[in-house]
């Protein structure tokens, strides 16, 4: 009986149990798809294939980028419109690593969709077979508020006059602190400087009526966000814990694991050796 083949099927089970964990700017925020479907192997799955892959290509040097695609000689419907933009503070390598996972991603999500989009916390990449390009969305596609910590004044001030700097800072993606209180905001660059603002003000007069005295809010329209926490409350790291006890319990799990497989080697051994010993013995006779 060979011990190999024993070996990598324990050691396969060891590799699907320390799969490595993902890193923040992939977490999921939302996604949506088109009910539309467009049937396979026509000009517009070849379109829709073709502007993904020129997301993640053009995501290697520069965080943002809009793409209009048609193959030669398909029609007007035929036509696909897609964007990517990543957070302002990543770099192109990580940028990339975003958006190459949200196409991925999107392409679970939505498989045969004329349409889609997907926020991760590190990126965001749409595609249509209509344009949107410079077209203005306040619609409230995710809102989230954590727990109530009933800010003081001073506190309600910090959190107001970060809102304020987020909402008129003048840039496409906007970060900054006042107290205890950070956040940062971003705008998808598809958009003039003055929709721009428009879209932040709604965002952060959405989290002031939306979140009150929350601990910490995340407000995402169609083209633009905004998010903020204080540096007190630590509710949002409750993920963090929960990743840290998983490690915990996998470190458990691969030395039982280890355990067993040296357990099992040495029986294996064990029993080879006595089979050659009778086989020895049965020969003599």
């Amino acid at each position: 009986m060979s011990i190999q083949p024993l070996f990598l099927s324990m050691l396969s089970i060891l590799t699907l149990v320390a799969k490595p964990s993902t890193c923040a700017t992939d977490t999921f925020v939302y996604g949506g798809c088109s009910r539309i479907k467009y049937n396979p192997g026509t000009p517009y799955e070849y379109n829709v294939n073709s502007i993904l892959t020129s997301l993640v290509n053009s995501a290697s040097s520069t965080n943002y980028n809009n793409f209009k695609i048609s193959l030669p000689g398909s029609t007007k419907n035929d036509i696909v419109y897609g964007l990517y933009q990543c957070r302002g503070d990543l770099s192109n390598s990580d940028c990339r690593d975003c958006v190459a996972h949200a196409v991925s991603r999107l392409g679970v999500l939505c498989p045969g969709s004329s349409g889609g989009a997907l926020q991760f916390d590190g990126c965001f990449i749409k595609y249509d077979n209509l344009t949107f390009f410079g077209v203005e969305d306040k619609s409230v596609v995710m809102k989230k508020c954590g727990p109530s910590i009933g800010f003081d004044s001073d506190g309600m001030t910090s959190r107001d006059s970060l809102l304020g700097y987020l909402t008129a800072g003048g840039q496409y993606f906007r970060i900054g602190g006042s107290g205890n209180v950070q956040g940062v905001a971003q705008c998808v660059q598809d958009l003039s400087m003055n929709q721009c603002q428009d879209c932040l003000s709604e965002a952060t007069l959405q989290l002031r009526n939306q979140c009150g005295s929350a601990a910490w809010g995340d407000m995402f329209l169609g083209k633009c966000y905004a998010r903020y926490s204080s540096r007190e409350d630590h509710s949002r790291s409750h993920d963090s814990h929960d990743d840290d006890d998983d490690d915990d319990e996998m470190q458990k799990t691969l030395a039982i694991l280890i355990g067993l497989i040296a357990g099992v080697a040495l029986v294996i051994v064990f029993l080879s050796c006595l089979a050659k010993l009778c086989d020895r013995k049965g020969g003599g006779k």
